[in-house]
C-alpha cells in the first residue's frame, strides 16, 4: 500500500514541476517548442509520465528511507518528538519573519537562496535546541502547576520541603543504604535514575562472575527498599543523550531537581562539591560513628601483613579500619599492642598509625 502512495506522490510532483518547468525551459532555451507542449495538460502529464518512470527505480529506497524514519520515531521518547517539533515550528516562525525584510532585495534569485538558506538552518536549530533542552523547557512549563500543587500540598505536608535523595550506582551496590533507610535518618523521596537502573542491570549480566554478583545485590538492595521500607521511591524516567557518562548525568540531576547526591565515590563527591551541589557521602558517615581514637591510645591489633614501607605491618580492627604499624613486620601472625601515634582522616575512610608498645 506505501508503495503506490509514494507513488502516486511522485506522479503529483511530477505533474507540478513540468507546469513550471516547461515555461522556464521555453524562455531559458530560447527555441520555439513545440504548440503542444504549450498546453498545460499535456506539460503536466508529461511531467507525471517522466516521474512515474523514475519512480519504478526510486520507490523501493524511498519506502525503506520511510521505514527507516517511522522506527527512529517509534524508539523515540514523546518527549523529544513533541519538544522537537515545537522548536522546529518556532525555528520557522523565525525564518518567516526574517524573510520579510530580505523580500526587498531587488535581485530575486538571491533574495530566493537567501529565504531558503535562513529556513532550512533556522528550522535544523530550533529541532535541536527542542530535543537536547526538552528536560529544561518540560521544567519551565510545568513550574506554575507544580507550584500550585506543592503550595496546596505544603498545608497537608511538611516534609515536601526536604530535597530528594538521588542515589548512584556505587551506593546502591554498597547496600548500607537501605539500613541506614531503615534507621529513619534519611526523609524524604528516594530518586532512583533509569539510567542508574540502565547501569545496574548492565552490570548484573556481565560475563564476569564478581561483577555480575554486584549487579544483582545492587537490584535486590532496591528493591527492598521499594517494597520493605517506608520510603517514599521515585523512579526518574528522563534521560540525557548529549551526557554520555553517568556522573555527568547524575550532577545534572542533581542540579534540575535541586537535589542531594547519596553516594560513596569519591571522585563524583569531588567533582560535585566543586559543581556546589549538596553530596551526601556513606564513607563520611560510617566514619563519624565510628570510635574516635586519639594519638597515644592502646589498641590491640592482629598483624596480617607487610606494609609498603620497611619494617611495617598492617593490622585492622573489628569495623574494619586499617593500622599500619611501625616495626609490625616481626609481628606479622600475632595480636599485639600498640600505641597510637597519629590517625588520617579522608571521605575514602580512616588510617592509624601506630606502634609496637
Amino acid at each position: 500500500m506505501i508503495k503506490r502512495i509514494v507513488q502516486v506522490i511522485y506522479i503529483f510532483v511530477g505533474s507540478t514541476l513540468g507546469l513550471v518547468l516547461f515555461p522556464l525551459l521555453d524562455k531559458l532555451l530560447k527555441t520555439e517548442m513545440p504548440n503542444i507542449l504549450h498546453n498545460s495538460y499535456v506539460q503536466a502529464l508529461s511531467g507525471a509520465v517522466i516521474f512515474f518512470i523514475l519512480s519504478l527505480w526510486l520507490v523501493d529506497p524511498t519506502v525503506t528511507f520511510i521505514k527507516y524514519i517511522e522506527e527512529k520515531l517509534l524508539k523515540a521518547p514523546i518527549s523529544m518528538i513533541l519538544f522537537g517539533s515545537l522548536g522546529l515550528v518556532f525555528g520557522l516562525i523565525l525564518a518567516f519573519l526574517i524573510s520579510l525584510p530580505i523580500d526587498s532585495i531587488r535581485l530575486q534569485y538571491v533574495s530566493s537562496i537567501i529565504q531558503i538558506v535562513v529556513t532550512i538552518l533556522l528550522g535544523y536549530l530550533g529541532f535541536q535546541v527542542g530535543i537536547k533542552k526538552r528536560e529544561e523547557l518540560l521544567s519551565l512549563f510545568t513550574l506554575s502547576s507544580r507550584a500550585a500543587k506543592k503550595k496546596t500540598a505544603e498545608e497537608q505536608d511538611t516534609s515536601l520541603d526536604i530535597p530528594a535523595k538521588i542515589l548512584d550506582t556505587s551506593v546502591i551496590i554498597d547496600g548500607r543504604i537501605a539500613d541506614i533507610c531503615q534507621t529513619g535518618f534519611i526523609e524524604g523521596t528516594i530518586v532512583i535514575p533509569q539510567f542508574v537502573l540502565a547501569e545496574l542491570q548492565y552490570i548484573a549480566d556481565s560475563s564476569d562472575t564478581l561483577k555480575r554478583n554486584r549487579g544483582r545485590r545492587g537490584l535486590d538492595i532496591l528493591n527492598r527498599i521499594q517494597k520493605e521500607l517506608a520510603m517514599k521511591v521515585e523512579i526518574y524516567e528522563g534521560d540525557f543523550e548529549d551526557v554520555p557518562e553517568v556522573d555527568a548525568k547524575l550532577v545534572k540531576l542533581a542540579k534540575l531537581k535541586n537535589g542531594i547526591l547519596v553516594t560513596n565515590d569519591f571522585n563524583l563527591n569531588k567533582v560535585s562539591e566543586l559543581q556546589q551541589i549538596k553530596v551526601w557521602n556513606i564513607n563520611d558517615l560510617a566514619n563519624a560513628i565510628k570510635p574516635v581514637v586519639l594519638p597515644g591510645e592502646v589498641l590491640t591489633a592482629f598483624v596480617v601483613k607487610e606494609g609498603k614501607e620497611k619494617l611495617q605491618g598492617v593490622a585492622y580492627l573489628d569495623d574494619g579500619t586499617m593500622i599500619v604499624v611501625e616495626d609490625g613486620k616481626e609481628s606479622i601472625g600475632k595480636r599485639v599492642e600498640t600505641v597510637v601515634t597519629s590517625v588520617l582522616q579522608t571521605s575514602a575512610g580512616r588510617m592509624i598509625f601506630a606502634k609496637v608498645k
